[in-house]
């Protein structure tokens, strides 16, 4: 075993040690203190990682498991805490670490305003969010994914309901704290049934002994672990929680959605191929969910006028395809997709912040407009981000959304045709995002037009760098049709998905056909951005009210009045009646009553103990005669 990865522990044991001294010493240390504590602690893990990752790109290779110690040892079960170092683990500690550390690195400037105590507070939170995550990706079992994964969910509680003044912003953290724990259910059912059927819970014992598991058995476990997936990852019934989850600072969004939180579930699926190629049942769910899911977030995004909430529903509708991706066994596009969105997903999460921070803290893009000439960088940069995500090449989005449609085309048309149309309603609601804050003019007050500003360099430094890798971090994945063997991503993760007989590219469409497809769809989402350009780009625009068919959009579908009158208002109810009927009257009632039976008792006895000399004589005359009399009786 190599030097680097012998210490690879230290790189989520760094965060976990600036949570600590952040976190203790939020009452003494300074902010510039605070600042670097974090934001170092996740720079040196990112040093680490670059390390780890020129290890694991070495020719030769193999998987290597690193010991730390027994989680639980008992008789028949043994459970170790250890670290998997390989292509998949360590292509994630980059991104997790590297945006992470962008991040921090934002937050210095952003979240300048709260006090010391708070802003401390913040970045032991961000620290400790990292932490985890690197524990879920990095463990050698599904145990210690579940830990990491839990502790994502607490950590995304804290983080999203910070300013925990505002009710509303703790009832966003709390609804994505509940709805986490459903799907968490069903994860942690699926260890239980590893466990019961095959006695290990390591990746490789798992792997090992499903090969000879029943078909049944397999998609058992496949579809309780999809589950859990699809809490974390947003996925039709449980996504409700993440449009929420805006509640928190904006740094805080750009690190669940981009790099972090909300990836785990597809991290735990690509990490599971082998299973999933075994059962195809849970295989076709994940893509079915994963379009479903990828198309109604699209539609609901059109008619979102909050700039953190179109980004928010355009991430749920990235993680659908991101799930088609995997659903068609393409999992090397998958895990592509999630390298590429973290990096222009983040960008624009944190150009939207360099935005909200120049409107003092205004949201509604139906209040911006024309900002373009006051905050340059943040224009320029956010332009990156709407050109990536939309799929216009050469930026990133393009390459890996271009493999996960050609790899649904090879599977299922009907896939590919719902994946083209999100495709072309994500470059249209990006892009009316887009003109409605950088074009025509500004509606916002006067007041906000004055203090208008770009933002200081420690936010303008990441969005700069998270633009560069916007432009250039599809070109790992260059499809065969430009360049033969030019699909770096595909050769470097080819170890892990060997096994599940993955696709690697557009293996069934001809060259000539693959380009006329491609050209076809940029042409598509062209003329959507054209066609947002026309609407949204005019001077003198002011909001119009929705009605019909977009008023229904504008609300989300009502899928949380759904939810609130099938399974929030039905539960209260019951819990309404459990506290006043069953708990007071029944429990309370039963309780009380053998007290109050026995007070009475008490009472009565009390009076047989009268003091009077008189009475006791009585008592014990009447006794003696109706004991002989008892006796008289018994014998006969």
């Amino acid at each position: 075993m190599s030097g680097m990865i012998k210490v690879g522990y230290l790189i989520p044991l760094l965060p976990l040690i600036g949570f600590l001294i952040n976190g203790l010493g939020r009452n003494f240390l300074s902010k510039r203190l605070v600042g670097i504590i974090g934001s170092g602690v996740l720079v040196l893990s990112f040093v680490l990682s670059l390390f780890i990752f020129n290890e694991v790109t070495a020719s030769g290779f193999t998987s290597q498991v690193v010991y730390l110690f027994d989680f639980i040892k008992t008789a028949g079960l043994d459970i170790p805490f250890a670290f998997q170092f390989d292509q998949l683990s360590a292509l994630f500690l980059l991104v997790i670490t590297g945006i992470g550390s962008l991040i921090h690195i934002y937050s210095t400037a952003y979240m300048h305003e709260e006090s010391e105590a708070h802003y401390a507070r913040y970045f032991a939170y961000l620290n400790l969010f990292v932490f985890f995550m690197l524990i879920l990706v990095l463990g050698s079992s599904y145990v210690t994914m579940f830990i990491g994964w839990e502790g994502v969910g607490l950590s995304s509680y804290l983080l999203i309901g910070f300013w925990f003044t505002n009710n509303n912003y703790n009832n966003a953290a709390k609804k994505a704290f509940v709805m986490n724990r459903i799907g968490d259910l069903g994860f942690l059912l699926a260890i239980f049934w590893m466990l019961s059927q095959f006695g290990v819970i390591t990746y490789t014992g798992v792997f090992e002994k499903a090969t000879t598991a029943s078909v049944s058995v397999i998609t058992g476990i496949t579809l309780l672990l999809f589950v859990g997936a699809m809490g974390k990852s947003a996925q039709i019934p449980l996504y409700t929680w993440l449009p929420d989850a805006m509640a928190g600072p904006t740094p805080v969004s750009a690190l669940i959605h981009a790099a972090t939180m909300v990836t785990a579930g597809i991290y735990m699926i690509a990490r599971s191929n082998v299973l999933y190629s075994l059962a195809p049942i849970s295989q076709n769910l994940v893509a079915i969910i994963g379009v479903s899911t990828a198309l109604l977030a699209a539609t609901i995004a059109l008619k979102q006028n909050d700039i953190k909430k179109v980004l928010a529903y355009s991430t749920v509708s990235q993680l659908g395809l991101m799930f088609l991706a995997l659903g068609v066994g393409a999992y090397t596009a998958g895990v592509f997709h999630v390298m590429t969105h973290a990096f222009f997903k983040a960008l624009l999460f944190l150009g939207a912040g360099s935005v909200i921070h120049a409107m003092h803290h205004e949201q509604d893009i139906y209040k911006m407009g024309g900002l373009r000439k006051k905050l340059p960088i943040t224009h320029f940069t956010f332009l990156i981000g709407c050109l990536a995500i939309a799929g216009i090449p050469p930026f990133a989005g393009f390459f890996s959304k271009d493999e996960i449609l050609t790899a649904a085309l090879e599977k299922n048309i009907i896939y590919y045709v719902l994946g083209v149309i999100t495709s072309l309603m994500t470059a249209f609601y990006m892009f009316r995002m887009y003109f409605l804050t950088f074009h025509g003019n500004f509606r916002g007050t006067d007041d906000q037009q004055h203090h208008l500003h770009e933002s200081p360099a420690a936010m303008t430094f990441p969005l700069v760098v998270l633009a560069l890798l916007s432009i250039v971090g599809g070109w790992v994945g260059i499809p065969a049709v430009f360049m033969e063997n030019a699909h770096r991503l595909s050769n470097y993760l080819s170890p892990v998905f060997a096994a599940s007989h993955h696709k690697t590219a557009h293996q069934s469409i001809s060259h000539s056909m693959e380009l006329a497809i491609m050209a076809g769809v940029v042409a598509l989402i062209a003329i959507s951005i054209f066609a947002a350009k026309t609407m949204f780009a005019k001077e003198g625009l002011s909001e119009e009210k929705s009605s019909g068919f977009g008023k229904l959009l504008e609300n989300k579908w009502y899928v949380d009045e759904i939810y609130d009158t099938i399974i929030v208002q039905p539960i209260n109810h019951l819990s309404s009646f459990s506290s006043r009927i069953i708990d007071n009257k029944i429990i309370d009632g039963t309780v009380n009553g053998v007290g109050k039976i026995l007070q009475f008792s008490a009472r009565q006895f009390r009076l047989l103990q009268s003091g009077q000399v008189g009475s006791y004589v009585l008592i014990m005359v009447v006794s003696i005669i109706l004991f002989f009399i008892f006796q008289l009786f018994w014998n006969i």
